[in-house]
C-alpha cells in the first residue's frame, strides 16, 4: 500500500484554509451564512414537511409564530411607526416630567432606524442595569419554564389533566434568540401541536380539539405566568422575580399566501433564520470573551452597552452569582443560552444537515476522481496526517478577503432576487 503525504507547502501562503464555523456574521460572514441557511432549512422542514423525515401533512397542524420579550428596565429611546410607516415621536408627554435625577422623561424626536440613540435609556442612573443583566442570564431558564407552563395551560384549557393531555398531544417548537436594540434578548419561536407517539421523531396530526385557538390561549396564559427567581444576593438587590414582558406577539401560520395577520411557512423560516447570526452589540463590537474590562477601550461601544458589560463583570464577582459565570458571558450582555434550540420531534437537526453536506462534497470529489483532502487522484493509498499547527484566524492576504467579500455580495444579491420576502414589522420594546 502506497503512503501518501500532504503538506501545506503547496498551498497559497503555505497554509490550509478551513471554515471556522462561527455563527456570528460579525466574526465570519461566510460561515454565518451557512449557519443561517441550515437554520432556515431546519425551520422550513418543520413547517412544510415532505422532506428531511417530516411528512407534508405537518402543514395542517396548529402552528403559530410566537415572540416573547423582556419587561422594561427603564424608558429608552425607541423607533415607533404607524401601520403606514409614518415615524412617530419617541416618547411624547403632555407634561415636562423629569426623573429623580432631574433628566426629562420625554423625547419628541422621530428617530430613524439607524439612530445611535435607539435603545439608550433616557436616564442611565434610573435604568435597572442589574435587573437587565440578571434577566439575560436567566432567559434560557425562563424559556424552559414557559414550555412547562404551556403544556399545563393547554391541558387546563382543554379540560384535561396534564397526564391525559401529554398522552395525546406533543408540543414541538424551534426558537432563536435575538437582541433588541436595548441589549436584552427576546425569543422568536415556531410552536406546533403534534400527536404524541412512542417514536419521538414521528410527526402525526393531533386530535381535532387541539387547534390554533387552543394554542393561542395556552401561549398567552403561559407567557403571563412563567417566572424564575434569581439567587438571593444583597449585592444584586436580593431575590428578583424574572418574567416575560407584556409585549407578546402570536401570529398563526397558514399554508398558502399571506393573509391578514397570518404568515406563510417560507416567510417564517426566513424571518427566524436571519436572527441566528446576530451578535450582542452593534456591528459585533464585542464578539468574543473579554479577559479584562480594559479590553473595551479598543472597541467602539455606546455608553449603554459598556455599562451593561461592566454590570455583568461586577455581578460575576459576587459569590452568590458566581455559578452564573457572568464574567465569561459579559460580551453577550449576560445571555448564556444557545441562540437556536428546538424540541426533539420538530424536524431534523443541524448535525444531520452538516453530515449530508459533507457526504455530498465527498461524493463530488470522488466523481471527479479526486481525494477529499488532497485534490490528487484517489487510489487505495492511505492518507497519513502527522501534525497540524494553528496559524491564525482570517485570510492570509488582504486580496483573499476582498475576493471573498465580492463572492458573498454576489451570492446575497442572487439570494434576494430569488426569495423576495415581506417581513413582519417590528418595534423596539421599551
Amino acid at each position: 500500500m502506497q503512503r501518501k503525504v500532504y503538506s501545506t507547502r503547496r498551498e497559497v501562503g503555505g497554509v490550509l484554509l478551513v471554515a471556522c464555523g462561527n455563527r456570528r456574521a460579525s466574526r465570519c460572514p461566510s460561515c454565518s451564512e451557512v449557519y443561517r441557511a441550515d437554520t432556515f432549512h431546519l425551520i422550513r422542514a418543520g413547517l412544510l414537511g415532505g422532506d428531511k423525515g417530516v411528512p407534508s401533512s405537518v402543514r395542517e397542524h396548529p402552528r403559530a409564530l410566537v415572540t416573547l420579550t423582556a419587561p422594561s428596565f427603564g424608558p429608552v429611546h425607541a423607533h415607533r411607526t404607524k401601520d403606514d410607516g409614518t415615524v412617530l415621536p419617541c416618547r411624547p408627554r403632555r407634561s415636562a416630567e423629569v426623573c429623580p435625577h432631574g433628566k426629562p422623561l420625554t423625547c419628541t424626536e422621530r428617530h430613524a432606524t439607524g439612530d445611535s440613540l435607539l435603545g439608550q435609556p433616557l436616564c442611565a442612573d434610573c435604568y435597572d442595569y442589574t435587573g437587565h443583566a440578571l434577566w439575560n442570564a436567566h432567559a434560557s431558564d425562563l424559556w424552559r419554564r414557559f414550555t412547562i407552563y404551556l403544556r399545563r395551560e393547554l391541558a387546563y384549557t382543554a379540560g384535561m389533566t396534564a397526564t391525559a393531555f401529554n398522552a395525546q398531544v406533543r408540543v414541538s417548537f424551534a426558537k432563536v434568540a435575538e437582541y433588541q436594540v436595548r441589549g436584552v434578548v427576546h425569543f422568536h419561536a415556531v410552536v406546533r401541536l403534534d400527536a404524541k407517539t412512542e417514536d419521538a421523531t414521528a410527526v402525526l396530526p393531533p386530535p381535532d380539539w387541539a387547534n390554533v385557538e387552543l394554542l393561542d390561549r395556552g401561549v398567552r396564559t403561559a407567557a403571563a405566568n412563567a417566572h424564575v427567581k434569581s439567587p438571593a444576593c444583597a449585592g444584586a438587590g436580593g431575590v428578583r422575580r424574572l418574567v416575560f414582558g407584556a409585549q407578546l406577539d402570536i401570529k398563526p401560520i397558514v399554508a398558502g399566501e399571506l393573509t391578514g395577520q397570518t404568515l406563510t411557512e417560507e416567510q417564517v423560516a426566513g424571518y427566524i433564520a436571519k436572527y441566528a447570526t446576530k451578535g450582542a452589540t452593534t456591528e459585533g463590537a464585542v464578539d468574543r470573551r473579554i479577559k479584562d474590562l480594559s479590553d473595551l477601550n479598543a472597541v467602539t461601544l455606546t455608553a449603554h452597552q459598556r455599562r451593561l458589560i461592566e454590570t455583568c463583570w461586577d455581578l460575576g464577582d459576587l459569590d452568590e452569582l458566581r455559578h452564573l459565570r457572568l464574567r465569561g458571558w459579559a460580551h453577550m450582555l449576560g445571555f448564556r443560552g444557545h441562540f437556536s434550540t428546538k424540541s426533539a420531534g420538530y424536524s431534523t437537526t443541524l448535525s444531520k444537515l452538516r453530515e449530508v453536506r459533507r457526504s455530498f462534497r465527498a461524493e463530488q470529489a470522488r466523481e471527479h476522481g479526486h481525494d477529499d483532502l488532497t485534490g490528487e487522484p484517489a487510489d487505495d493509498s492511505t492518507l497519513v496526517i502527522g501534525s497540524w499547527r494553528y496559524a491564525g484566524q482570517g485570510y492570509a492576504h488582504p486580496a483573499d478577503a476582498y475576493v471573498a467579500q465580492l463572492i458573498r455580495d454576489d451570492r446575497e444579491a442572487k439570494r434576494r432576487s430569488r426569495w423576495p420576502r415581506t417581513e413582519p414589522r417590528q418595534e423596539v420594546a421599551a
